[in-house]
């Protein structure tokens, strides 16, 4: 194993055993905001898979994150606790399912019109829970019993819904893990970086990039039920072109490319927006806390071009670059 290789497994290796650990040190308000920026996680992997992997820059992901929420509200009966075994599943078909239908149809797109494909529907799922009774309209709905899973698994109890919601995280992290070393990941690989190249070799190249964007649905929905059980309610901004927006910028600011990239860039923009907001550190100005957001990211992306999960292959290039140029000076070859 490379040095590089090494450095990026000991990263993830400690970055969910401190997960882990967390609740060993973390108040009621701090495991609630690690449970969500998890769910952002699992959101934004989700997206990396088409963005940093298939080269396909979707901006309807909220669309399959507001399905995966309300499906596991309107499936839920009303007067039992739904159970895990079927809900989870079904709310990660239904997602799925929308993606097969949008993925048809806009990957026969490319480039602005494959985004403005997907933007579009988006919005039209987002106004179809947003303008009837389906979704509760404006107001959302509420989900009042949490699901269960025989007597060992309730997600209405903090702890084991943060449990959860970790090893959620860790199967999913994995999961894309191995994928992108398989041939499917590597046909993937391959289509973003010379589509028609792929093609001229004889892979076809739609159905490759439809399963990725269904699996990437099923994803996002899977990220969608796992919220709407953390807060016991959903509203019709999960699906706006904002939510799509902020997955976007979470990929960006933690590097595209990088899995691990998109764990640290849902942490650090989830932080970034709770640092923000408070009124403890900023005063009356957190209520501008989106300018102030807004030239953090600004300065990241212009300081980081790859990114922060980029940043130690940066210092390294810097300090070889100065050796090299010492080595030069000194009349020595580098």
């Amino acid at each position: 194993m490379s040095t590089g290789a090494l450095s990026k497994t000991v990263f993830v290796v400690v970055a969910f055993g401190l997960l882990a650990a967390f609740p060993l040190m973390g108040g009621s308000y701090g495991i609630d905001l690690v449970t969500k920026i998890m769910v952002f996680a699992i959101l934004a992997l989700s997206l990396e898979l088409l963005v940093g992997s298939t080269g396909l820059v979707c901006f309807g992901q909220a669309a399959f994150f507001g399905i995966g929420a309300y499906a596991a509200v309107l499936l839920s009966p009303a007067d039992a606790p739904p159970s895990l075994a079927w809900l989870l599943p079904a709310c990660m078909a239904m997602a799925a399912g929308y993606a097969l239908f949008v993925g048809a149809l806009s990957l026969r797109t490319k480039g602005v019109y494959f985004i403005m494909v997907t933007l579009a529907f988006a919005q039209m799922a987002y106004f179809i829970v947003h303008d009837t009774p389906l979704g509760g309209g404006t107001d959302g709905i509420y989900l009042y019993i949490k699901p269960v899973l025989g007597p060992w698994i309730d997600l209405d109890h903090p702890l084991t819904l943060y449990a959860f919601t970790l090893a959620c995280l860790v199967l999913v992290f994995g999961f894309l893990a191995q994928l992108r070393r398989s041939r499917f990941g590597r046909a993937l690989d391959g289509i973003r970086v010379n589509e028609q190249r792929m093609r001229a070799t004889g892979f076809a190249t739609y159905p490759y990039k439809l399963a990725a964007f269904v699996l990437s649905g099923a994803i996002a929905g899977l990220a969608g039920f796992l919220f709407a059980v953390k807060d016991g309610f959903v509203n019709p901004e999960m699906l706006s072109w904002h939510m799509s927006g902020s997955v976007l910028i979470m990929i960006i600011l933690g590097g595209l490319g990088h899995l691990r990239g998109a764990l640290i860039g849902a942490f650090a923009f989830t932080l970034l927006q709770e640092l923000f907001k408070s009124e403890a550190v900023f005063g009356s100005f957190a209520r501008h806390w989106t300018l102030l957001l807004g030239l953090a990211i600004i300065a990241s992306v212009a300081l980081l071009p790859r990114g922060l999960a980029g940043l130690p292959g940066q210092w390294r290039e810097r300090l070889l670059g100065r050796a090299s140029r010492r080595a030069e000076v000194n009349g020595v070859a580098p």
